[in-house]
């Protein structure tokens, strides 16, 4: 209904005072353009309330079981109401008499703004609507009255030209979240609106990728981080103008705002938006919370709400007594924290790289186990291993040593730890060999030592190591008890200008340490691929059924291939999980190091995330990305290019290959990115090679950059809703995958939502938002990200590797994320109707 209530008279006057607030207004902005500050709303540019018009007694909440809905219509501007206001009236009277009885609601339309200063009207009403143009629609008094009854939990809706409306008011603003950019697209366009709040009853119900025509706002400050933002316009998708926000362009958002519910979107531009279903959807989902009738979580993504906290001091000089060279974690399911070193020593100490030493490169990998019941950490093993040779070239550096660590399923009864290392015992100095394995230890809960002594080794395999680098060493369980191991390609790419390591020729006595086809492209080998075991209480291990081979083929002769990958075709492949609700693998990997594309070799150095739910090869070293080939190389002159390699259908030819020469088809990856930027492809040809021209590029994943990159993939939250844990992050994040770099600038640092359609075949993410301010960057943040894992808390354990290289600093440290912002809104107790 309309005018509910409310005289012909008053609305009159209304007007009438609406004609003196704007002619106010205008005297005030006419001084603040003489002045040169109008540049944005401005707090100063209204005289501040009389403390007497502030003293409204609302309801506290407003409204009741018998749920209203004011729909302000009130405009600055003389004339007609505009088709757009009427069909808006019109859509959302529809909203309230459809739905479950339960959340049915009475609308009243009004565009008399003196409802907002009588308490005893204003009162009746759940929420507020504002389907407004831009302009002051309140005086002062008026205004003071709507913040009253915010303050009172009230609840509030603004619809697209709502965000214009009160411009200079700084109340208003928050309460909005933020202001229309100046300029920006002025005709209905149509776009896709990522959907990221798969929970929040406004979102919940629509597609991932939400394709709609509308008029898209630009906004004159990014809000994200200081509302919980449910929805983004994707700009690559229409114009968006010169004043884009770029690839983080929210579109709707919410808040727990001065004591109420504040929603607000950036959509309804347009009348045919509100024949919308799922437009009406929206906006049914942001009225039943904020009237009260349902609850929601407004906080999830607001920054302040989550605490970084530092849990581990600096090492005493000379000592590695709180952390090692920080290397990777697992949490224990009574929350204790075990974390290792992988084997570089402190700065203070020296470092042996004399092949004629039988010390070279002798290094401690430590275990240290944090305890949250104490806040103390002890140091629990440590095991002898090759990984010290400080910095330097790729053939003085070494990447080896304790590299991964997990706890075994049942690990709360029987104490077993799984570590992935380079023991120091098992170098072959001359030959410039190692023994890489993964060992089970029996972690004495007693003593709070991991027993050397019973080392079970179940799986060995020997890796090079004249030349760095890339030994991976993630680990992760399945669901099912299938222990999944990942390893680096063992090679160098500096031998083929930092493309495709594939360069023959180099090797030391035999063994050639810059052609990962004898390593990751290689069937027959267990380096550069992700394996899969199933460990047994023997301490062997057996092959689960699923991998991509069993190692009985009899292909090209037989005896060419590991039933143990999994995964092949990885480069340096250092971080791995499984989402413990589907088993699914997720990864990611460091690429080589040229820094732009190559007409002659290929594609710049990628670093690359992948989905995987099943057995493949993810194309290292002849594609990359969304199969990107490089160039093949052989002898007797790698130095001259040969034909391009096919992704669907790969063929080892080198002479380093004892495996299969043709191999399975490449799966094209769901994330990859250059110094250039992310997602980069190409047009392509009728053969498909893409022209690899710089200034050809075109780039998908606009939210993130390389430069300096080493990828950190990191976990899928699960919310738990049975856990009592006050400190867990909120439902919001379920299914959420985590994805970051070593480094904190362009490179991501992100929580991915991904298509379960599209991301086994690499499908791009449908959705990403910046975790910079939640995971702290900067120096004295979480600088360089080394693993990051949620424990049974729900809080997120992060390690910062430090401010150096090969070693530990003051810097290296074991982090705690932890979620602060309380529950979802309103309070159970303080639900309209109670749940039936």
């Amino acid at each position: 209904m309309r005018l509910h209530g409310l005289s012909t008279r008053s609305t009159r006057s209304t007007r009438a005072d609406r004609a003196r607030r704007r002619a106010w207004a205008a005297t005030v902005a006419a001084g603040i353009v003489a002045a040169g500050l109008l540049s944005g709303p401005a707090a100063s540019a209204r005289p501040a309330p009389d403390p007497a018009l502030t003293t409204m007694s609302i309801k506290s909440p407003p409204g009741g079981a018998n749920v209203r809905v004011l729909l302000f219509h009130g405009s600055a501007a003389a004339g007609d109401e505009s088709p757009l206001v009427n069909a808006g009236i019109e859509a959302i009277e529809k909203i309230g008499l459809s739905g479950p009885e339960n959340q049915r609601f009475q609308v009243t339309a009004t565009d008399n703004a003196s409802v907002f200063t009588n308490d005893t009207r204003l009162s009746r009403f759940n929420a507020v609507v504002f389907l407004t143009g831009g302009g002051d629609v309140l005086d002062p008094a008026q205004e003071a009255g709507l913040e009253a009854y915010m303050e009172a939990g009230g609840g509030f809706v603004g619809i697209h030209d709502a965000a214009r409306a009160e411009p200079y008011s700084d109340w208003f603003t928050g309460l909005i979240g933020a202001r229309p950019a100046a300029s920006g697209p002025a005709d209905a366009q149509r776009a896709t609106v990522e959907v990221g709040d798969r929970r929040h009853p406004a979102t919940k119900s629509l597609p991932q990728e939400w394709k709609r025509p509308d008029k898209w706002l630009n906004w004159q400050r990014n809000p994200s981080g200081e509302v919980h933002t449910v929805a983004r316009v994707r700009e690559s998708t229409y114009r968006p103008g010169a004043s884009a926000n770029g690839a983080d362009h929210p579109v709707s958002w919410c808040r727990d705002y001065d004591g109420g519910r504040s929603f607000y979107t950036g959509m309804g531009g347009t009348v045919s938006s509100y024949d919308e279903t799922d437009f009406r959807d929206h906006l049914r989902g942001a009225l039943l919370w904020t009237s009260r009738l349902v609850q929601a979580d407004c906080k999830a993504t607001v920054n302040g709400n989550y605490k970084a906290e530092r849990l581990t001091q600096p090492n005493q000089p000379g000592k590695n007594d709180q952390i090692g060279e920080p290397h990777g974690l697992v949490a224990a399911p009574d929350g204790r924290v075990f974390y290792i070193g992988r084997g570089g020593a402190d700065s203070s100490q020296p470092v042996v790289t004399d092949w004629n030493n039988p010390n070279i490169g002798k290094g401690t990998g430590e275990i240290h186990v944090y305890d949250p019941k104490t806040g103390k950490t002890a140091l629990a093993g440590a095991l002898t291993v090759f990984g010290n040779k400080g910095g330097g070239d790729e053939l003085v550096k070494v990447e080896e040593g304790l590299l991964g660590i997990e706890l075994d399923p049942r690990f709360e009864r029987n104490g077993w730890v799984y570590l992935h290392y380079t023991p120091h015992s098992e170098i072959d100095r001359d030959k410039r060999m190692a023994d890489r394995r993964v060992s089970r230890f029996t972690f004495d809960e007693s003593t709070g030592k991991l027993d050397l002594a019973s080392e079970k080794v179940l799986l060995d395999w020997p890796v090079q190591i004249h030349s760095c680098c890339h030994s991976g060493g993630g680990l992760a369980w399945d669901s099912e008890g299938n222990l999944y191991i990942a390893t680096g390609d063992n090679n160098s790419s500096g031998f083929s200008g930092g493309y495709s390591g594939n360069n023959p020729e180099p090797n030391y006595k035999g063994v050639s340490f810059a052609d990962a086809r004898r390593t990751s492209g290689n069937t027959n080998n267990l380096n550069g691929k992700i394996l899969r075991i199933h460990p047994e209480p023997d301490g062997t291990y057996t092959l689960p059924e699923g991998n991509l081979f069993t190692g009985e083929e009899t292909a090209e002769g037989g005896g060419k291939t590991r039933g143990e990958i999994y995964v092949m075709g990885v480069r340096n492949p250092a971080r791995i999980s499984v989402d413990p609700r589907t088993d699914v693998l997720y990864a990611g990997w460091v690429g080589p190091d040229a820094g732009q594309p190559s007409t002659t070799w290929g594609p710049a150095k990628y670093d690359t995330f992948a989905v995987i739910e099943k057995a493949s090869n993810r194309g290292w070293p002849y594609c990359m990305g969304n199969k990107q080939p490089y160039r093949d190389r052989n002898l007797p002159d790698p130095s001259q290019p040969l034909g391009w390699y096919d992704c669907d259908h790969p063929k080892n030819e080198s002479p380093n290959n004892d495996g299969l020469v043709n191999l399975p088809p490449v799966t094209g990856n769901n994330i990859w990115y250059s110094p250039q930027g992310g997602g980069p492809d190409f047009p392509r040809n009728a053969n498909g090679l893409p022209s690899y021209k710089q200034d050809e590029a075109t780039y998908r994943l606009p939210w993130l950059k390389g430069g300096g990159q080493a990828a950190m993939n990191g976990p899928v939250y699960r919310f738990d809703e049975a856990s009592g844990s006050d400190t867990k992050w909120p439902a919001y994040w379920d299914g959420k995958w985590f994805v970051g770099d070593f480094y904190d600038a362009d490179q991501p640092r992100n929580a991915v939502l991904m298509n379960p359609k599209t991301q086994g075949d690499g499908g791009l993410p449908v959705h990403s938002e910046s975790l910079k301010k939640i995971v702290p960057v900067g120096n004295d943040g979480i600088k360089n990200l080394m693993d990051w894992k949620f424990g049974p808390d729900g809080a997120l354990y992060v390690l910062d590797y430090g401010r150096g290289f090969f070693t530990s600093d003051a810097k290296s440290a074991l982090w705690r994320v932890t979620y602060t912002g309380g529950g979802p809104t309103p309070a159970a107790g303080q639900l309209a109707r109670k749940a039936e």
